[in-house]
């Protein structure tokens, strides 16, 4: 439910009656805003196609013509997102810059902001989905519970850390980290402070001498331990710049060799409390760190029955992709409306159960020929390609189900996706 939000019909962002002005690149009658949007990937792809209703136009900066977004944005601009000058110039006509990525250099969003052009989320929150060492510092400081953690300088210190766990250490500052787990020791995740995702730039490590890959990419390195968990879940939530906020339920991830797989929602068998309290730390989390739009909040559900944040994501997030049919305002429409400093739509759920299952592709590309066995087979079935070549493993689209029965909505998802890969072939 909105949390802090205004209310009341006729008064938008700029108060009663009054609209703000703009500088938008559309003359004359045309008053729609321009989004801005880095990155041409899937999330700008749906993104996008959730402005549409709203009459919102985008502008993309994309790396090539054939990314997902590009293909279907009509404003498309070639670049590079780390060179500034293509930013400065893509940015012109722009109403708003928000991202389908983290990776665009914070110093180069600080120069969009000192010329004027409103970026959502800012540089000071997505700094925090940058760089996981100063993510940590900052959850500790405000005190949010986290797995034991401390950057390390080389496998030695890797191996100090290990003994450190052993000894019942170290804690973050807020005095809650800690996995439920036996006292530590090896094994020991190690990650990259920048650049991972889908599993890529993380390692678990049971020894010093298998410490020593992460240190060869030449980037700091965040030593955590093996949290001892249950299950995977999210929380996902969007804030606008006045401070609206709103909270999906609280969905379980299921993750295979890294990458997620299958998303329920809402999560399980959940504690009713821990779900509150878990969409009261993402609300928390979100105005601590000043977060415009949408952020998913990754969490570790303990043997104890605790919760621990792994990561957070400051944009449209996979845990989220079931919204698109799934709520009543999707998580891509709300971040549109967050940028924007639109009122934000309601996050409720449109039915009981709505399971989300990644399509990765396998040894047949044409993913095509097997709609009419997945469309015939469940008419509810929702499928959203990527407009991606097919390449073993990668993500290429995503199906949702819904309905009443979990186990059946489970197993029409997993079908629809493996069939479309081509694991089931009746």
């Amino acid at each position: 439910m909105p949390v802090g939000g205004r209310r009341g019909a006729g008064r938008g962002p700029g108060g009663a009656g009054i609209r703000p002005p703009r500088r938008g690149r559309y003359p004359g009658g045309v008053t729609f805003p321009v989004v801005g949007m880095v990155g041409g990937g899937q999330l700008a792809r749906m993104t996008h196609e959730a402005g549409i209703p709203l009459g919102i136009r985008f502008k993309l900066l994309s790396d090539t013509p054939q990314d997902s977004a590009a293909q279907v944005v009509s404003d498309v601009v070639i670049g590079d997102y780390r060179d500034l000058e293509t930013l400065r110039e893509f940015a012109r006509g722009c109403d708003v810059i928000t991202f389908d990525h983290e990776h665009v250099p914070t110093e180069h969003l600080r120069a969009l902001e000192a010329d004027g052009i409103p970026v959502r989320p800012g540089p000071e929150a997505l700094q925090h989905a940058q760089d996981k060492g100063v993510m940590r510092a900052k959850l500790d400081a405000i005190g949010v519970p986290c797995p034991r953690h401390r950057i390390v300088s080389d496998p030695e210190d890797v191996a100090a850390f290990a003994a450190e766990l052993e000894r019942g250490g170290p804690e973050g500052s807020s005095g809650k980290g800690g996995g439920g787990r036996r006292a530590g020791g090896f094994p020991v995740v190690l990650k990259t402070v920048r650049g991972g995702y889908d599993g890529k730039g993380v390692w678990v490590v049971g020894s010093v001498e298998e410490a020593a890959e992460p240190f060869k990419a030449g980037v700091a390195v965040l030593a955590e331990e093996k949290v001892d968990f249950v299950r995977e879940l999210a929380a996902n939530v969007v804030r606008s710049p006045h401070g609206q906020a709103v909270a999906y339920p609280v969905v379980e991830s299921r993750q295979v060799d890294g990458v997620c797989d299958t998303v329920i929602a809402p999560a399980p068998g959940l504690d009713e409390d821990l779900a509150l309290r878990a969409e009261e730390m993402a609300l928390n989390i979100a105005k601590e760190l000043g977060v415009v739009g949408h952020l998913a909040v990754e969490l570790f559900q303990t043997r104890d029955g605790r919760i621990l944040v792994n990561e957070l994501a400051m944009r449209p997030h996979n845990s989220g992709h079931w919204s698109m049919d799934g709520a009543v305002t999707s998580q891509f429409a709300n971040h549109v409306r967050a940028v924007l400093d639109l009122p934000l739509g309601d996050p409720r759920p449109r039915a009981k159960w709505t399971v989300m299952v990644n399509v990765l592709g396998g040894d047949y590309p044409d993913m095509y020929s097997a709609y009419l066995h997945c469309m015939a087979r469940d008419p509810q079935l929702k499928i959203h390609m990527y407009g991606k070549d097919v390449k073993p493993g990668r993500k290429v689209g995503h199906v949702n189900t819904y309905g009443d029965d979990l186990d059946d909505v489970l197993e029409r998802a997993r079908h629809a996706a493996g069939y479309l890969r081509g694991t089931i072939t009746e």
